[in-house]
Formats: structure tokens, sequence, C-alpha cells
């Protein structure tokens, strides 16, 4: 069976510009129900897919974190080819880093990290969220049983680079959030299953900005942008848009 390759997305509505990241092993529908909204607010939005994600999980496997952090660089600087000169970032988990990141090394209007790990305390959760899609993936290919668990078990054993490459990452994160003084918006998923909690916190305290703010959504889970409480963050991401000095 062939399945169908996400594409990235780019919805054109205003000239305020926010480039939207998705999370680890997901793709752009993380954020697609998002940038619809955004654009029917007005708001442009761009959503890149980081390689490897969106296709088999042993070509996820044979990227990096560099290779994720070029193609954020990457989408950043498509939204300014495209002629936008103010451009906001929000990010879901592993998106949530590599906007804070962003904010570190470019201009953002404004930085919203959304159920994002500060800590790499997760790698157990990680791997069997990574097995789990690979699984499903491999299922979809309708593979029989024993060749799925034989692949599974080779991909694990394959995966050590590209974990650690993440975790390099985080901790490259934590150490530098000091440096970011973009606006920051940290919103949290109180029943998030996937990362330390405390991570969002952390994030709060740490950001040297003088405008922040945290939020936290009693019984959402790590996913948050695509579970029942989707609205309430589309308008929360919307109503923080609207609070920051755009210059049109």
């Amino acid at each position: 069976m062939k399945i169908k390759e996400p594409k990235p997305f780019t919805f054109e509505a205003g000239n305020r510009a926010v480039l939207l990241l998705h999370g680890f092993t997901g793709h752009s529908a993380d954020v697609r129900m998002l940038g619809r909204f955004l654009e029917k607010k007005g708001y442009t939005s761009h959503a890149p897919i980081y390689r490897g994600h969106g296709k088999p999980p042993e070509e996820l496997a044979e990227t990096n974190a560099d290779d994720w952090w070029e193609d954020v660089l990457a989408a950043y600087n498509h939204l300014k080819e495209l002629g936008y000169d103010e451009i906001a970032v929000a990010g879901l988990s592993l998106g949530g880093v590599l906007s804070l990141k962003l904010a570190m090394n470019k201009p953002v209007k404004a930085v919203m990290p959304i159920c994002t790990p500060i800590f790499f305390d997760n790698k157990e959760e990680l791997s069997a969220g990574f097995r789990v899609k690979a699984k499903q993936y491999k299922q979809l290919q309708q593979k029989d049983r024993e060749t799925v668990e034989q692949e599974l078990e080779e991909l694990m054993n394959n995966s050590d680079d590209m974990f650690n490459s993440l975790s390099e990452l985080i901790q490259s994160v934590q150490a530098n959030l000091d440096t970011i003084y973009a606006p920051t918006f940290v919103m949290q998923a109180e029943e998030d299953e996937m990362i330390n909690k405390e991570s969002a916190n952390y994030i709060y305290e740490h950001v040297a900005c003088d405008e922040k703010d945290l939020k936290w959504y009693e019984g959402a889970p790590h996913v948050i942008t695509l579970s029942d409480f989707k609205e309430q963050v589309h308008e929360d991401v919307y109503r923080y848009l609207e609070s920051l000095d755009w210059s049109e």
C-alpha cells in the first residue's frame, strides 16, 4: 500500500506571519488546523516538515537535530523571501524547542512554545512513542507481524544517534534560555503524558524577556493541537498575537 506523504503548507492571508513547527515524529498536520484558524483571522502562516518526518521511520532515524534546525531556518527564510518582515513562531513539543532556538538566533515577533520539553528525561517515552508510530506506519504498509517486529527491532537499534542529537539540542536550548528577549507565551497541557511538565515553569522563569505569559490547560494531553482543547489553543494564540505591537 502506498502511503501518501504529508506536505508543508503556506496559508497567505495578511502582513503578519506566523511560523508553525510540528512535533517529533509528527508533521504539518500537527499545526494545520491552527494555521487555517489564523488564516481566517488574517494571519499568514507557514509550516515546514523536517527531514525524515512524514516518511518511513528508517528515514527519520537517519536524520538528526542539526537537519531539523536547518529546515526551520529555511522555513523562516521562506517567509522572509515572501516579504514578511515580522514573524512570530509557535511550536509543539520538538517544534517548541526549535522555536525557542529560533528566538535565540533570529529576530522574531514572539515565541510560543507548546508542551515543550526542556529536560531530556523522557527518552523512554520518546522511544516508545517512536516505536508506536513506526509500527503503525509498517502496518499501513500491510507488512506481516513477523516482518514488522523484526524491522522495529533493527530500527530501534539504529536510532541512538538521532536520540542523542535530540538530547544535545534540548540541553543547548535549556542552557541559553536567558538569551531570549522576544515576548514569550508558554502553553502546557496538565495531563501531558510525554514530557516533564515542569519544563513549562522552567522556560517561563528563565527566558530573559519582560513580556511573558504561562497558561496551563487542565485535562489536556501532550498533542494538544489535535485534541478537544484545540479550539481553546487557537483562541489563545490569536489573542496573544493580537496583543503584540505589530508595525501594521
